[in-house]
């Protein structure tokens, strides 16, 4: 894989596990690997009998060099394939909330590039048919040139009070846009030190942003959120803190391994059809029963006429991916409320009945007591431990806080609570005084007050999308308390 500055990190955990990703550079201003050498390693890559992608930002032929990489390897007789992108025009201006074409405003679009090629002693572009031939122009790559092409525009036609807009890092929480007209764009552009890769789109189509966007209005757009669950669990998380517009900031509390005590997990799988109930009270208890349920050679059957119940719906949703759809699930999301679950099925009376526990080592003991006192015969498991952060990582995290790269803490469980005061000393609740603290619960929001650490939003739904929601609605009423 040969990708460059263009791409975000993000595309490539998407690749093979065993595939060598190539970093070819590719920003101007920095000391760019030279198009020969991209040119030669992916001829010399392709004859080694490698499967070669070459990752490019948008759509690679639309000032994106690919026509002229794909050039080099039809003459050196290498087979290829294009899989066309979204052109970073199209994609930009939707995110910006501009339309590039519209009935009443533009039937015509030209663009064009500022960045031409190396060693011409003049540029290509004629400004004198350029400035009035469309009623949207859009210059890519063009910052660091603006005031000279715009300019140009005026000198040939262009109105200066022509409406134009530069956008930065567009799709992105970064997301800049900028709105003045052509005889002004270029001061704007300066003064609010875009960063690159930027796009400039100039016509009457830039007055339809107030009206039409979407993106960079979003109650979390811009926001930096921490996210401290374990790293096996926060990319659903990642993917709806993205969607809302937020930037993920990972830094996981807890670290995720098997059990001290693997011999009673072990045992317990081998004896899971012996139990009336099996209930999982998270995502890593499934994966971890599971892992020695196929260590063993089993499966679903494994479990017989035991009935199996989750305590919420990544939970029933981990368990359906094994194929098990759960006999039961409460509407709230707690230990409590899943006994009370299990015992509405036999009218509060449980005696003589068995349940299997398979959770981590430390929990909290609500779900058992209540079935113990009804009546039924617990057996509690460590299926997995939840350990805390090592010296670096903490470190990391309180460089985090200090330097104000995180606007909002999010906190999914009391041990993300307990392991971040810990990382974070006795000025633990100080330092998240800074930022606006969100807890996915009750339970989460008590362990968080026990230590002194203010909550400002608690989740009504205990789940990763309810906890944005209730972000995004406590942010949503602060907004127009300020209006």
């Amino acid at each position: 894989m040969l990708y460059d500055v263009l791409i975000h990190c993000d595309l490539l955990v998407h690749c093979r596990r065993d595939a060598v990703l190539e970093f070819v550079g590719k920003r101007a201003g920095n000391a760019p690997a030279r198009q020969q050498a991209i040119n030669d390693r992916l001829v010399a890559a392709a004859r080694e009998g490698l499967y070669v992608v070459r990752l490019k930002g948008g759509d690679p032929y639309l000032f994106g060099r690919g026509s002229e990489e794909a050039e080099v390897l039809a003459a050196a007789g290498v087979p290829f394939e294009v899989v066309p992108g979204v052109p970073s025009p199209v994609a930009a201006t939707a995110y910006a909330g501009i339309s590039l074409s519209h009935r009443d405003k533009a039937s015509s679009i030209a663009y064009l590039t500022a960045t031409e090629a190396p060693g011409k002693e003049t540029s290509s572009h004629d400004f004198s048919k350029l400035a009035t031939a469309t009623q949207t122009l859009v210059i890519f790559m063009g910052v660091r040139k603006l005031a000279e092409i715009t300019r140009e525009l005026i000198a040939h036609g262009r109105p200066a009070d022509c409406p134009a807009a530069v956008i930065s890092k567009a799709s992105l929480p970064e997301q800049q846009t900028i709105v003045g007209t052509v005889a002004d764009i270029a001061e704007k552009a300066q003064k609010a030190q875009l960063s690159m890769p930027a796009l400039t789109v100039i016509g009457d189509v830039v007055e339809l942003r107030e009206r039409l966007r979407w993106y960079d209005n979003k109650p979390l757009f811009g926001k930096h959120v921490l996210v401290t669950r374990a790293q096996e669990q926060a990319g659903d998380f990642v993917a709806v803190l993205r969607q809302a517009g937020a930037a993920a900031v990972e830094q996981p509390t807890i670290r995720i391994e098997a059990t001290a005590d693997p011999a009673s997990l072990e045992k317990a799988v081998e004896e899971a059809d012996e139990y009336d109930w099996v209930l999982f009270t998270s995502v890593n208890g499934v994966r971890h029963f599971f892992e020695v349920l196929k260590q063993q050679g089993g499966d679903a059957r494994r479990f017989g006429a035991a009935r199996i119940g989750a305590i919420g719906p990544a939970t029933r949703d981990c368990l359906a991916g094994y194929g098990i759809l759960a006999d039961t699930m409460p509407s709230t999301y707690r230990g409590e409320a899943l006994a009370e679950a299990v015992l509405a099925h036999h009218d509060n009376h449980m005696h003589g009945l068995s349940v299997l526990l398979p959770r981590a080592e430390v929990a909290r003991d609500a779900l058992p007591d209540m079935l113990r006192q009804a009546g039924a015969r617990v057996n509690v498991v460590s299926a997995y431990r939840s350990l805390p952060l090592s010296d670096e990582e903490a470190a990391q995290l309180r460089e985090k806080l200090a330097s104000n790269a995180i606007d909002i803490a999010t906190f999914t469980s009391p041990s993300t609570v307990i392991n971040t005061a810990h990382a974070l000393g006795d000025n633990a609740a100080q330092q998240l005084a800074k930022v606006l603290v969100a807890s996915i619960g009750p339970i989460t929001t008590a362990a968080a007050e026990k230590l002194g650490i203010r909550v400002d939003v608690t989740a009504d739904d205990y789940t990763v999308p309810g906890l944005v929601a209730a972000l995004e609605d406590y942010l949503n009423s602060t907004q127009e308390s300020d209006a």
